[in-house]
C-alpha cells in the first residue's frame, strides 16, 4: 500500500451499525455485559474504547508495526517504558533531549532506584562503552530536540539486540512519513502525538508502537492499571489528523528546507541547525534511514547575543511564541526558558544549548510569507 493510502485509510473500517465513513466517537464509560464476564469485547473505558482501539490500529499501521497503545500524552507514554524496568536498572540515554523527557527520568524516576545515563549518541561507540550487566534500556531521540542531532538506529540496534536491551526511539520530530524505526531494529516507537499526528495544535496525546506481543502485553497492563489513557473525542481527532499527515508533512518539509537555507545565508544569523545540510555531521545518517529532513531547526544569532535573540522571539508575527511544534501553523520557541527549562543551565551549556537558540516548527504557510516574517524580526 502506497504512502498517501496508507495514511487516508489506516484503522478505518465503516461502522457496522449504521455504515458511517468516519470513527464514531465512543463517549461512554462502561459497556452493557450480557451476563457477567460475557461482554462484546468492551468491559470498561479505561481499559478499551472502541474509537481508541481503531486509532491504535492506525497507530500500528502507520508505523509499520503490529500493536500501538494510545496514552493521554507523550510523557505518559514514555512513562509507561520506564515502568518496565525494576529498581537499580540502567538507562542509557541522549545528552540531547526533550526537557520533560529528562525532567520524567531526574526527578521522578530516578529516586526510585533506576539509574540514566546521558551519553551522545550520535556516536554507538558511547553507547557501547555504557553498557553494563545492568543497562535494560536505551531511549533515542533523532533527530534530538533542539539541536537537531542524529543517531544511527540501525547501528544502535546492532549493539541492543544481542544482549537483548530494548531499544526506544522518540520519533516525534521525524513522524512515521519520514522515519520508521521499528524497521531499522527498535523495540518501541514513541511518539508525542500532541505534534505532527494530530498536526493541529489542539490535542494532547501519546503513542508506543511495538512488534513483539509480550511487550505489548505489558505496556497494556500499564497502560489500562495507571490510566493515563486519551479520551474518545481526543482519539477522533487524531484519526481526523492522521488522514493528512502524509499531506502536511510535504509542505513541513518543504518550507522548513527553504528557511534553512535563507538563515544560513542570512548575515545576522551563526549557526543553524538542520540535518538536511551536507556539512551537517548526521547528514548521511539522516539521508540514510529518513525520507526527508523535516520541519524543525534551531538557530542562534552570529553575535551569539541572548538579549537580541529574545528581541527575534518577541517580534514575530506569523511564528507565534509558544511551546510544542508539528501544528500547521509555525512556532517560534525558546528551548532554555521553555521546553528545556527543566535541565540544569550548566547541563544545557554543557551539550550545546545555549540561551541564545532559538527553535523553530515551521508550519504549512506560504514559505514566502513566512521569510518575510522572519527577515523583519532578525533585522
Amino acid at each position: 500500500m502506497k504512502e498517501a493510502t496508507k495514511y487516508i485509510h489506516a484503522g478505518a473500517e465503516p461502522d457496522p451499525s449504521t455504515g458511517a465513513i468516519m470513527t464514531p466517537i465512543y463517549q461512554t464509560s462502561t459497556y452493557v455485559q450480557e451476563a457477567p464476564g460475557k461482554n462484546k469485547g468492551y468491559e470498561y473505558a479505561r481499559s478499551q474504547n472502541p474509537t481508541r482501539t481503531a486509532l491504535e490500529k492506525a497507530f500500528a499501521v502507520i508505523e509499520n508495526a503490529k500493536y500501538a497503545l494510545a496514552f493521554s500524552s507523550g510523557v505518559a507514554a514514555t512513562d509507561a517504558v520506564i515502568k518496565l524496568l525494576e529498581p537499580g536498572d540502567e538507562v542509557i540515554c541522549g545528552n540531547d533531549m526533550y526537557g520533560g523527557t529528562y525532567r520524567l527520568f531526574t526527578k521522578v524516576f530516578e529516586k526510585f532506584g533506576i539509574k540514566f545515563i546521558y551519553v551522545d549518541t550520535t556516536k554507538a561507540s558511547n553507547i557501547s562503552a555504557s553498557i553494563t550487566g545492568k543497562t535494560k534500556l536505551v531511549w533515542l531521540e533523532t533527530p534530538t530536540n533542539p539541536l537537531m542531532n542524529i543517531t544511527d538506529i540501525a547501528s544502535v540496534a546492532a549493539l541492543t539486540k544481542p544482549k537483548k536491551i530494548l531499544l526506544a526511539v522518540d520519533n516525534t520530530f521525524a513522524s512515521p512519513y519520514l522515519q520508521n524505526p521499528i524497521d531499522l531494529g527498535a523495540d518501541i516507537v514513541m511518539h508525542s502525538v500532541t505534534k505532527y499526528l494530530g498536526g493541529h495544535s489542539d490535542v494532547i496525546q501519546g503513542s508506543l508502537m511495538m512488534d513483539d506481543l509480550e511487550l505489548r502485553d505489558k505496556l497494556y497492563f500499564l497502560q489500562k492499571s495507571c490510566g493515563a489513557v486519551p479520551g474518545p473525542m481526543d482519539c477522533f481527532l487524531v484519526l481526523r489528523g492522521i488522514k493528512t499527515l502524509h499531506v502536511r508533512m510535504k509542505a513541513h518539509c518543504e518550507n522548513g528546507a527553504k528557511i534553512a537555507h535563507w538563515l544560513k545565508k542570512h548575515p545576522k544569523v551563526g549557526k543553524v541547525y538542520w540535518p538536511g545540510f551536507e556539512d551537517h555531521p548526521g547528514y548521511a545518517i539522516a539521508k540514510k534511514q529518513m525520507r526527508d529532513f523535516g520541519g524543525m531547526l534551531s538557530f542562534v544569532l552570529k553575535n551569539d547575543s541572548v538579549q537580541e535573540a529574545m528581541k527575534v522571539l518577541s517580534s514575530t508575527k506569523l511564528f507565534s511564541l509558544a511551546e510544542s511544534l508539528g501544528g500547521v501553523e509555525s512556532l517560534i520557541n525558546h528551548p532554555a526558558s521553555m521546553t528545556h527549562a527543566s535541565i540544569p543551565k550548566e547541563e544545557r551549556i554543557k551539550n550545546g544549548l545555549t540561551d541564545s537558540l532559538i527553535r523553530l516548527s515551521v508550519g504549512i504557510e506560504d514559505a514566502d510569507d513566512l521569510i518575510g516574517d522572519l527577515a523583519k524580526a532578525i533585522g
